[in-house]
């Protein structure tokens, strides 16, 4: 007697392999036959028509502090993620002395957006090292599994107090400290160590975060206690200032710790070239016997604007600012009003204003050639004739009348602003990306940018658009897509029980009604701790997800069962 039988689904196993029909059974936590006709349970679910699918092993996170008070982690869970990963960018809250509490917080909401005051509330810092961090998750119950990294800025805090907030060098002394947190860190179960090497991540007062210019021996000091214990994966974001350095002391460090070195990759508008450099980077580095990797998103990283997220294109407008205070629904009675639509329309920003704002806002309030309206259900691969500089010349309006229109109708209607990934007005760059065996599939980072960018959907949306739906190129292979976020993402990083739907595996299952798959239109939601707001995506179609042989979400609905662990690297 099984403890469930799915039966009757087209099995994706995870493995890559074509599709076939059969029978899955769970005993108890672990996968006990896939395939043929399997024996009476005290459960069955007849999936005839629908796909069953490993759970997805989602890599790239932000649930450090969300992870330690909230037994749900939505939306996350609600698209079919059973194992998240997280401690990525260089941000999270270990190590940490109590003195740099707020420290820590300042520069999660400031690099990561998460509302300062849900983390000053929900955090209970109940740990000051990092395997203290990882007992204090272990405690916690919830429904998925979940799993961490060490992150580079509070290290550098810990060890080097205020001389890491000021960027100093850090000394032989503080890299040996580093290391030892490192390897120590590792050996209490942490999956890796990550950094940021970017100038998009600042400090809220606008200074570049304690490791930007972190010196190359201290990334090679502290990547060798990865080499040491033997497992685990080296992660950064970069803006690459100087290509051919960073991926030569990446190289190097793959070399001398065999272990794999990943960094994040998407299109840059700015440069359209960089993401072929930089692959024909890790194809070099791997000719040299290091296992360089480039993690990529599965659609275009874009902000969403609107009157209740954190831009929009009126943000800068002083008649728009006015009215920020207000509740949302009194705000967007003000906004329909004849006379304030006209006073916010007539300010459009002098040159020389524009010009003391940073590259980004200033796309924001004037490129209407890259904002789209997001629909219902929520299109991300829009043509540039649905822009609103397309409907405004179609229409005999300006860009600026048509976007405060759609806005102005409704708080849940969203321009999407693709930042990253939609050079051209297609996914065709994003599609060789993921079809390329030296990437790894992330980016979703749930949990994050809470107030404008809700990607943790991905998984789902590369279930719908990908293997189903896509009209403006070609699809991707079912199968490819289910591969990508669980075995690839699982073996990638070191999860060796889950990903793979066989006899022994770990029981996390997605039973799921491909055909009927629908995403729904981002929200907002005020139900962080503190009242902090968020942007969440709901989806259809997800019959049941089991964590550990049991069921968590039944037909879109969190059962309130919590069987999720940590999980801690190499069994530690």
């Amino acid at each position: 007697m099984h403890s469930t039988v799915i039966r009757g689904a087209t099995i994706i196993d995870g493995t890559g392999r074509p599709g076939y029909t059969g029978d899955v059974a769970l005993d108890g936590d672990r996968i006990a036959q896939v395939g043929g006709k399997a024996g009476p349970a005290t459960r069955e679910i007849r999936a005839e028509g629908h796909i069953v699918t490993p759970g997805w092993v989602d890599a790239h996170t932000h649930y450090d502090g969300q992870a330690t008070w909230d037994s749900e982690l939505a939306p996350s869970s609600w698209h079919g993620v059973t194992t998240i990963l997280f401690g990525n960018c260089g941000v999270g809250f270990a190590p940490v002395r109590r003195r740099d509490h707020d420290e820590l917080i300042g520069l999660m909401e400031a690099v990561e957006e998460i509302p300062g005051i849900a983390l000053a509330e929900g955090l209970k810092w109940n740990w000051e090292s990092f395997p203290q961090f990882l007992d204090a998750l272990d405690a916690f119950p919830r429904a998925i599994d979940v799993a961490a990294q060490i992150p580079h800025h509070p290290l550098r805090v810990y060890v080097m107090g205020e001389r890491a907030i000021r960027r100093e060098a850090a000394t032989a002394e503080d890299i040996a400290e580093m290391h030892r947190l490192v390897e120590e860190g590792m050996r209490a179960g942490a999956f890796g160590f990550t950094t940021s090497r970017t100038n998009s991540h600042k400090t809220l007062t606008g200074e570049m975060v304690p490791g930007r210019y972190s010196e190359v021996a201290e990334l090679m000091g502290i990547g060798q206690a990865l080499g040491k214990v033997g497992y685990g994966a080296f992660g950064m974001n970069s803006d690459f200032d100087i290509e051919t350095e960073e991926l030569g002391w990446m190289t190097r460090l793959g070399q001398q710790t065999g272990r794999p070195v990943w960094f994040l990759l998407t299109d840059w508008p700015t440069d359209p070239a960089r993401w072929k450099r930089l692959m024909e980077g890790v194809r070099a580095a791997r000719a040299q016997g290091a296992m360089v990797t480039a993690q990529v998103c599965g659609r275009p990283v874009g902000v969403l604007l609107g009157a209740d997220t954190a831009l929009n294109p009126f943000s800068i407008r002083p008649g728009y600012q006015a009215l920020l205070k207000l509740p949302v629904a009194e705000r967007m009675a003000r906004l329909q009003d004849p006379a304030v639509r006209a006073r916010i329309l007539s300010e459009a920003p002098a040159e020389e204003y524009l010009r003391k704002l940073s590259q980004f806002r200033q796309h924001i309030v004037r490129r209407w050639n890259r904002m789209f309206k997001l629909g219902d259900p929520p299109d991300y691969e829009p043509p540039e004739s649905e822009s609103i500089a397309a409907i405004a010349a179609r229409e005999g309006r300006t860009p600026d009348e048509v976007a405060y229109d759609y806005l102005a109708e409704n708080p849940d209607h969203f321009l999407f602003f693709p930042v990253t990934g939609y050079n051209v007005d297609n996914h065709d760059i994003i599609r060789t990306m993921l079809t390329d065996d030296a990437t790894v599939l992330g980016l979703g980072d749930g949990g994050a940018h809470c107030s404008s960018i809700i990607d943790a959907g991905i998984p789902s949306y590369m279930l719908t658009h990908w293997a189903r739906d896509r009209s403006r190129g070609e699809r991707l292979p079912l199968e490819l897509v289910v591969k990508r976020q669980t075995s690839e993402t699982a073996q990638f990083f070191g999860f060796h029980d889950r990903g793979i739907l066989a006899p022994g595996m770990k029981a996390d299952v997605n039973v799921i009604d491909h055909a009927n798959m629908r995403l729904h239109k981002p929200e907002v939601r005020y139900d962080l701790p503190a009242g902090g707001r968020r942007l969440v995506q709901r989806v259809d179609g997800y019959r049941a997800t089991f964590v550990s042989g049991v069921p968590v979400f039944e037909e879109g609905h969190f059962t309130g069962a919590l069987p999720g662990k940590l999980v801690r690297a190499r069994g530690a």
